[in-house]
């Protein structure tokens, strides 16, 4: 069945027990493998090559925001590469080498050539005594700094001698880059999904949110849109607001949107509201109430992904960020156990799937007004009633029937309605399709006001 915009309504969401569509997930799970081993920061080469490689699946322009430009309070910091870094003992062994891992170099470290005492060496070293096995992830990118991670079985096994540092890298201005997929619609208005690409070989975050983000947008630009949709696969923080600063233009058609985080694991799910009550918020209450999936609703606090940004007070604007486990959150969060082994192929899909489904609900929100509101109108002769129902009891469908006619007086919106009935967006949508179909209800005037949820805001 399609609305009257035109639109397919999407397939329910699968249950847990439903295998995942196999092409999908192998899709995902191969561009993964792909990315994993990339050295990605918040500029440079390996950036770019990210993005380059998400370019040859999804319609993505990649844009340069040069090294100085100042960005609402913060300014586009230099590049960094590096060659090699290393900590050699005495006899010239290398006890740290940034070719076993990404994670052994604190990202942007400065040029480092040194010799140095073990206790010199130490307040440079981050290990995680309570996981003596696995490799901090650490990052230097607006402090001049520089330093090594290492697993603490490793640091332990240092003695007392000179170790000579090497860190080859260079720091020069270049640009910052983000990636951007836009997909137009019917409407002017849009839904932004951003999704933070700049940590080198950590799965779950990030790579499961630019898998997730990636494939949505895949399933998405072969679909009709009422609405346009703008993937950004940017850096975290700075990326975020470069992006708000050279795009203020577009804020006011932004209808809705999400921050992909972390969706890869095998953790409930996990919805962190927006600033402001909004269109998204409600589409991803009504989505998660019914998807059959242990989940969470989560206040908004201004600490978290990029959420922070696009929600601060000179913006506000209706995104919300989806995770499963959140940052922090899982044991392995910013270390090298966060591998491509943590990652449940099922649980990947699954969040494509509600993260489609959210959007789905924000792209077929709509008001409607009732043709005919003195008493109800009669169902059975428009072959909209089900016979048969036991007395005293309507099937939900019928049900949302009902509750479209009676709640469509233009003021609130179908995810309002569907909320106060507590049945599925899906449910109440098919049903003002059907009224629709049937000449019962239309569409209400736009009256400047994208939804009954802006108008709170």
């Amino acid at each position: 069945m399609t609305t009257a915009t035109g639109l397919p309504r999407p397939t329910p969401l699968p249950d847990r027990s439903d295998a995942p569509p196999r092409e999908r997930t192998d899709w995902m799970l191969a561009l993964m493998r792909e990315l994993f081993p990339m050295f990605r920061t918040i500029a440079g080469e390996g950036l770019r090559s990210t993005l380059r490689r998400l370019a040859r699946d999804l319609p993505l322009q990649i844009r340069e925001v040069a090294s100085g430009t100042q960005v609402l309070d913060w300014t586009i910091p230099n590049e960094w590469s590096i060659r090699a870094a290393h900590v050699s003992d005495s006899t010239g062994r290398r006890v740290v080498d940034l070719a076993d891992s990404n994670l052994h170099v604190v990202s942007y470290s400065r040029p480092v050539d040194e010799t140095m005492s073990l206790a010199e060496l130490q307040p440079h070293l981050h290990s995680l005594p309570e996981h003596p096995d696995w490799i901090p992830y650490r990052t230097s990118f607006f402090a001049e700094n520089w330093g090594f991670c290492l697993s603490h079985r490793q640091r332990s096994a240092l003695t007392e001698q000179r170790y000579r540092v090497v860190i080859d890298a260079e720091l020069r201005p270049g640009s910052l880059s983000y990636g951007e997929a836009f997909l137009p619609g019917d409407s002017p208005e849009e839904i932004l999904v951003f999704t933070h690409c700049c940590h080198p070989s950590l799965a779950n975050d990030n790579l499961s949110g630019i898998a997730v983000a990636a494939a949505a947008a895949r399933e998405l630009s072969t679909r009709p849109r009422r609405l346009g949709y703008r993937f950004v696969f940017a850096p975290t923080t700075i990326g975020s607001i470069a992006w708000l600063a050279t795009n203020e233009a577009i804020l006011p058609r932004i209808r809705g949107g999400l921050v992909l985080a972390n969706l890869g694991d095998a953790g409930a799910l996990r919805y962190k509201r927006s600033r402001s009550p909004s269109l998204t918020d409600a589409a991803a209450a009504r989505v998660l109430a019914h998807c059959g999936e242990a989940h969470e609703l989560i206040d908004f606090i201004p600490w978290g992904y990029d959420e922070r940004q696009f929600c601060s007070p000179g913006f506000d604007l209706p995104m919300g960020r989806l995770t499963r486990s959140p940052e922090g959150g899982y044991p392995q969060y910013h270390t090298s156990a966060d591998d491509l082994s943590l990652i449940d192929p099922a649980s990947l899909s699954r969040s494509v799937d509600v993260v489609l489904h959210i959007l789905g609900a924000i792209e077929r929100e709509r008001r409607l007004v009732n043709l005919s509101p003195r008493g109800e109108p009669q169902l059975g002769k428009r072959g909209l009633y089900r016979a048969g129902q036991r007395a005293g009891q309507a099937a939900d469908s019928h049900l949302a029937l009902l509750w479209v006619l009676n709640q469509s007086d233009g003021s609130r919106g179908l995810l309002e309605i569907a909320q106060r009935a507590g049945l599925p967006f899906e449910a109440i949508d098919e049903a003002a399709a059907a009224l629709e179909q049937a000449g019962l209800v239309r569409e209400a005037p736009h009256d400047g006001e994208s939804d009954s949820w802006r108008s709170r805001r």
